[in-house]
């Protein structure tokens, strides 16, 4: 089995997989270096500006189950990304009009003395500062790289607390310094729901799909396409309950909104519990998502009816499909996301007739848990026009100087801290921040008329690039973006 719930923590993604954060090269150059077993060598960089942390990826989800709780045992500046966490917690809440309602996180605020003689008598009262604060159904204990390096014997303190604390408390090993793929920290959060919550089936529910996603605000549109198949959604874990992740077992099948998030616990779902997962492209755009309800389809049988539901969903928007396409004539575009969005919005960008000019992955993984190259760039790959493309942890030194080399029309990215340097450069940046922009048919169609009206109105844009000086210099343009990265010999 690729994934094992033996172990207390899960193997790093460059350990598992073999994933990469430095690369400069083409599409097609790094799909034929991948694939069909072959290995690359990670490009270091002699010069980093910016990087994130594995354990702000793991508390975003487990921060996000509802009746959950988190103890990060960590120095209080590795609690600042908790703003953000409640940020998406009340976007997801507002979407369900559940109410306001903060996450449910203390942070052990390690101090130097703590370093010195130890931390877990502030873990102690931190796990049961969350029990008696928030009663919770399960507490997760998050690690710092503070805590990781002086050795805390955290396994040794939940179990101290077991007839204390009568529910589940368990150790998310999600330390900074474990990896440099920030996505490690999904598969931390992931492995300790499976190892810690998941039970085995009781009994199996046919029309149940485990719907792997981040924050949910497309659950109108899903449910509505999952009811024409018979089948209903489970959106996890953010604003699942710790029951309702117990079961996820019993499901008929798991998809995921993004292959980044999804492989790890969609692949050991199937591994250890037969729950098939689907391996198609992300949903997004028309290829994307007839791929991925062709995959939900055959996992249930509902092949045929999965088709009637693509002839009805093209048919209401072809006539829109066209009339964007029409006016994205000989725009050009660079992006920059995680993998699996780079990825799949070549393609959409590619259904709305916006050329791609370079692509950036924030880190890229040459297979997924089950085996196999990403699809989607393999798909990418297949077509007869190459592209530069990058692998790179969000470094904006690099962003910037390849965008001020291609002066493209448009910049895309997942991150407004990056897309703001765009706008700062008179591009027009379209951010997509949520997981759901260009979710299927419809998602397209609204994805394309909202790059319209950006490029309609660019007042700010040129407003700001006017008024605003960058602190690069004129001989970090004159060089190659990639100048401070090693790598082998292309």
């Amino acid at each position: 089995m690729a994934i094992n719930l033996d172990i207390t923590e899960a193997p790093t993604r460059e350990t598992r997989l073999g994933s990469i954060t430095g690369y400069s090269g083409t599409l097609k150059d790094l799909v034929a270096r991948t694939g069909c077993g072959a290995s690359i060598k990670n490009g270091d960089r002699t010069f980093s500006q910016a990087s994130s942390c594995s354990s702000g990826c793991a508390q975003t989800l487990l921060a996000g189950i509802v009746d959950a709780a988190v103890v990060n045992h960590a120095p209080i500046g590795c609690a600042g990304d908790t703003v953000y966490h409640n940020i998406a917690n009340q976007y997801g809440r507002f979407y369900r009009e559940w109410g306001n309602k903060n996450i449910q996180l203390v942070n052990t605020n390690m101090e130097e003395q703590d370093t010195v003689f130890g931390g877990t008598e502030k873990l102690r009262e931190g796990i049961r500062e969350a029990f008696r604060r928030f009663a919770p159904k399960a507490i997760f204990v998050t690690t710092s790289c503070a805590s990781g390096i002086i050795g805390d014997d955290i396994k040794g303190v939940i179990s101290e607390l077991t007839d204390e604390v009568p529910v589940p408390v368990i150790q998310v090993s999600c330390e900074g310094f474990r990896s440099k793929v920030w996505a490690s920290g999904f598969d931390a959060a992931f492995h300790a729901i499976l190892t810690g919550i998941v039970k085995p089936p009781v009994r199996k529910r046919p029309e149940l799909v485990n719907m792997v996603n981040f924050r949910g605000s497309a659950r109108a549109y899903i449910a509505r396409l999952f009811g024409e198949l018979g089948l209903v959604p489970r959106f996890v874990v953010p604003f699942a309950t710790v029951e309702e992740l117990a079961t996820v077992s019993e499901a008929a099948v798991t998809a995921t909104v993004c292959t980044t998030l999804g492989s790890y616990f969609g692949t050991a779902l199937e591994e250890n519990y037969g729950v098939p997962y689907v391996k198609a492209i992300p949903p997004h755009g028309v290829a994307g998502i007839e791929a991925w309800l062709r995959g939900i389809g055959a996992a249930v049988g509902k092949e045929s009816e999965v088709e009637a539901l693509i002839d009805k969903e093209r048919a209401a928007t072809d006539a829109d499909l066209a009339e964007l396409r029409r006016r994205f004539k000989g725009k050009r575009a660079v992006l920059g996301m995680g993998p699996s969005y780079a990825q799949s919005y070549l393609g959409v960008l590619e259904e709305l007739g916006i050329e791609v000019l370079h692509a950036a992955s924030w880190h890229y993984d040459p297979r997924y848990d089950y085996g196999e190259q990403p699809p989607a760039i393999v798909r990418a790959a297949s077509r007869e026009n190459d592209i530069t493309f990058s692998v790179g942890d969000q470094q904006l030194y690099e962003i910037t100087n390849t965008l001020s080399r291609l002066k493209p029309d448009l910049y895309f990215s997942r991150h407004p801290g990056s897309s703001v340097w765009a706008a700062k450069l008179g591009i027009t940046a379209v951010p997509v921040i949520d997981e759901y922009t260009a979710f299927g048919h419809r998602g397209l169609v609204n994805f394309g008329w909202r790059i319209v009206d950006a490029l309609t109105n660019r007042n700010f844009v040129t407003k700001l690039a006017d008024r605003v000086k960058l602190p690069y210099s004129g001989w970090w343009y004159g060089q190659d973006p990639y100048a401070f990265l090693d790598q082998e010999a292309v």
